[in-house]
């Protein structure tokens, strides 16, 4: 079965988790692109989500393997290890690692511009995938359609978005309607253009780019000041 953003593989066992050194830092992903690089944080209130990624990109495992999936205006979706050695044409997005991770859903993680977020299948426990993961492009909200959003999610989900959240998505976008439904674990604190000239390549009807577009994934632990100094992102307190 092919996996999407609304979908991905079903895995069997929980990975080997890590945990960070220090308070005061924290883990800066790098992911370079022929398009640029972009740098992002994972979030303390998803540990598992994050030990996993750490794990994986310690082990070197993204690099060399495509964004295999992406849709203009909605997000860039990677990680498939079938993908490092794909052919052309070949369909993309059913590979694994082996275990899937638990669902971790904060209200206040959500699918703003730049969020990433773990791609999973149709499990009804919504676990994640253990590698595939995707960047949010999305869109910017009008309050016409931003309200028949929230009127959708609201009927599913039995929440709102927040005041906070609404503004967010009619300024920088993002995919509200996702929210609820997938795992947010982390952000792009750098580089949200490198998102846009991604998401824009031509692709196949199926979505998977017609030029290969590979990705190094790499990480540093670095002073939590230093990244907001270098970055401007805010850690909550």
């Amino acid at each position: 079965m092919r996996l999407f953003v609304i979908l991905i593989c079903f895995l069997l066992t929980e990975p080997v988790l890590g945990k960070k050194p220090s308070k005061r830092k924290d883990y800066l992903v790098t992911i370079q692109t022929d398009f640029g690089v972009m740098r992002l944080i994972l979030y303390d209130q998803t540990p598992k989500h994050k030990a996993n990624f750490i794990k994986l990109t310690q082990e070197k495992f993204y690099n060399g393997l495509l964004f295999h999936r992406i849709i203009q205006n909605f997000m860039i979706q990677g990680g498939d290890p079938n993908s490092r050695t794909a052919q052309a044409e070949q369909m993309l997005g059913s590979g694994d690692v082996g275990y899937t991770i638990p669902a971790e859903f904060v209200p206040e993680l959500f699918h703003k511009k730049g969020a990433l977020a773990a791609a999973r299948d149709n499990n009804p426990e919504k676990a994640s995938s253990g590698c595939q993961f995707y960047v949010v492009q999305g869109r910017v909200w009008d309050d016409e359609n931003f309200q028949k959003q929230t009127e959708r999610i609201t009927q599913l989900k039995g929440r709102q978005p927040t005041d906070a959240q609404k503004q967010v998505y009619q300024s920088l976008g993002g995919t509200p309607h996702l929210d609820g439904n997938y795992t947010v674990f982390g952000e792009v604190i750098d580089g949200l253009a490198v998102v846009d000239s991604v998401a824009k390549q031509p692709a196949n009807p199926l979505n998977r780019p017609l030029k290969d577009l590979r990705m190094t994934v790499s990480g540093e632990w670095m002073k939590k000041k230093k990244i907001t100094k270098q970055f401007g992102y805010t850690y909550r307190k």
